[in-house]
């Protein structure tokens, strides 16, 4: 499969401070824009209330279904967001991408990603909310 995202670290800007890609450069092709997935289970109801890492596996394990469903993995992510409602959960966050990272993507190299921290999200249970856009498979 040929390239459609390229994760971009260009000669002359600073290091990332993470693991994601100061840049994206994205193929012709169909861009889609996912939802922010929250941790929530096939039952509806919200995975791990109180617990980051659940909420973390699952909001990614969500990621991918939607991916998937659309015919894609990980690796078309050009771009992240993420919100957080405790910023004491960022480095958590952090650790749990080095480890889960490199098993959902196929190089070592991963999408930019922004970082936010807001009130609240659309439930008080939910510790944080990832969005991506995405460019489709060929």
């Amino acid at each position: 499969m040929p390239a459609t995202v390229t994760y971009i670290n260009p000669e002359g800007a600073p290091p990332a401070q993470g693991l994601y890609s100061h840049a994206a450069r994205v193929s012709a092709g169909d861009i889609y824009f996912i939802a922010g997935q929250l941790s929530v289970g096939d039952d509806g109801e919200i995975v791990g209330k109180n617990n980051f890492e659940a909420q973390f596996l699952r909001v990614f394990d969500n990621m991918g279904m939607v991916l998937k469903a659309m015919g894609m993995t990980f690796d078309h992510v050009a771009k992240f967001t993420t919100y957080f409602v405790h910023s004491q959960d960022i480095e958590k966050f952090m650790a749990l991408r080095a480890e889960h990272f490199p098993k959902y993507f196929k190089t070592p190299v991963f999408p930019p990603n922004t970082i936010c921290v807001i009130d609240r999200l659309v439930k008080e249970e939910f510790l944080f909310e990832v969005e991506a856009v995405a460019r489709a498979a060929d």
